[in-house]
């Protein structure tokens, strides 16, 4: 699986005009999931999202996870990201998995989530999705969690 988080101030997202999630301050995450994925990988992207050090502490050092800082989450599935990108002009969709692979493990990847911090919010879906956000910083990183070999 694959994610961009990005320290937010705020962030939204809509369906067909209508909010669907909605955040305060938190991480804004757009997750992938890749051929051979499977519900450990997602496990892990939960941890890892939960407890990567982005937000400042006193001292003004990235030393506080979203859940130190009793943040808020909204994630939101974006296939694109697990495109091949490395030749031509054009992406291939091939490394992603199937939508309704993709599907279960975004939802399990949810509840994973959900089991570990109280406040989360989701986009729909496979939906045409617009995401609306405050970029804090900015701040941007991409986190990986393998495909099982």
């Amino acid at each position: 699986m694959v994610t961009v988080i990005q320290r937010v101030q705020h962030a939204e997202v809509s369906v067909d005009g209508v909010s669907v999630g909605r955040i305060g301050r938190g991480l804004l995450a757009l997750v992938a999931v890749e051929q051979g994925d499977a519900e450990a990988q997602a496990e892990r992207l939960a941890e890892r999202i939960l407890g990567y050090r982005v937000f400042p502490d006193t001292e003004d050092r990235m030393n506080l996870s979203v859940a130190d800082i009793a943040g808020e989450l909204l994630l939101v599935s974006q296939f694109t990201l697990a495109a091949d990108t490395r030749k031509g002009a054009r992406p291939s969709f091939t490394p992603a998995a199937a939508p309704e692979v993709g599907h279960r493990l975004f939802e399990h990847f949810v509840d994973a989530v959900r089991k570990r911090h109280p406040r989360v919010a989701t986009g729909r879906f496979g939906a045409d999705m617009q995401v609306g956000l405050v970029n804090d910083g900015p701040v941007t990183f991409i986190l990986r969690v393998p495909p099982a070999s």
